[in-house]
């Protein structure tokens, strides 16, 4: 992107979703006649390449994408394609937001901890990430398309009951994609225990960024007491909890100033602040300077 230009944020109101249901999915042909161009979202979108192959073009890397290819980009993450004159792909991408699965839900069957394709793989750095996303073969790549055929239909038909069933097949997807990722990185790393599951906390921050974020919350949802929760977060990270969510709010914010027209406050609201004021405080003790100044100097 060039030193100046605004970035084109999508938007999930700008898709045919029910109003009170922010999810959608569609099947997309891509080709060298239509090329999404680089591009940010407010949203999560999951990615499953059906057929062909292309480049994907994901923050500052880029690598090849093949039929079985399955990734998710998060909110503010920049990402497009490019495509030969011989090339085509066939994609399903599934849109929805970060806590379009309710906390209620993970919380009341524990499965907080079977979705590391959801809470860790997606915020791996960039090399990492794509070095160990997930290329689905036979049996899982027939589940998976499958799961998001249903889904396409659940939503194109809207029978009574519809909203339920997308939340608990999304579930479902994201459950069998974990056990998937976890078959592959284990042949590759092993981490302890401990270490994985501040590594799902700070995904689960990462995600709900802009929320209401409380040490009762974490350990209510990832079943560890408060005590044991901020023991393993300066163990594993050198930071509280509550000082890692004010660092992400932050990165957010930067990006933010530097990709959009936002104002400051509205800035502020959209990374989980109600008060300027306060954000003002926290953003110069982290940036050195005003977030007006910071846009200026960083556009």
């Amino acid at each position: 992107m060039n030193r100046g230009a605004v970035m084109r944020i999508k938007l999930m109101r700008q898709y045919s979703h029910p109003r009170d249901f922010p999810f959608w999915i569609q099947r997309n042909l891509h080709d060298v006649r239509d090329m999404p161009a680089i591009h940010t979202h407010e949203f999560v979108e999951l990615i499953y390449v059906a057929e062909g192959r292309a480049t994907h073009l994901f923050q500052d890397i880029f690598y090849e994408i093949r039929a079985g290819d399955v990734f998710i980009i998060n909110p503010g993450e920049r990402h497009g394609y490019v495509l030969e004159e011989d090339q085509q792909i066939v994609v399903f991408n599934c849109l929805f937001e970060p806590d379009f699965i309710p906390h209620s839900l993970l919380s009341d069957l524990q499965i907080s901890d079977a979705l590391d394709f959801f809470y860790v793989q997606p915020f791996l750095n960039g090399h990492s990430r794509f070095h160990h996303k997930l290329n689905l073969r036979g049996e899982a790549a027939d589940k998976t398309r499958g799961i998001l055929e249903e889904l396409h239909q659940e939503l194109d038909r809207r029978q009574p009951g519809y909203q339920t069933m997308i939340q608990l097949r999304m579930t479902e997807l994201f459950i069998l994609l974990s056990r998937y990722y976890k078959d592959r990185k284990n042949k590759a790393e092993s981490r302890s225990p401990n270490e994985l599951l501040v590594r799902r906390i700070c995904g689960y921050v990462e995600r709900h960024y802009n929320q209401k974020i409380s040490l009762s919350n974490l350990s209510a949802l990832f079943h560890i007491s408060v005590r044991q929760l901020n023991r393993l977060f300066n163990q594993y990270t050198g930071s509280s909890v509550i000082e890692y969510v004010h660092r992400i709010r932050m990165e957010k914010a930067k990006r933010l100033l530097t990709d959009t027209d936002e104002k400051v406050n509205v800035v502020a609201e959209m990374v989980g602040y109600g008060d300027p004021a306060f954000f003002n405080k926290l953003f110069v003790r982290e940036a050195g300077c005003p977030p007006g100044k910071y846009r200026e100097e960083n556009r």
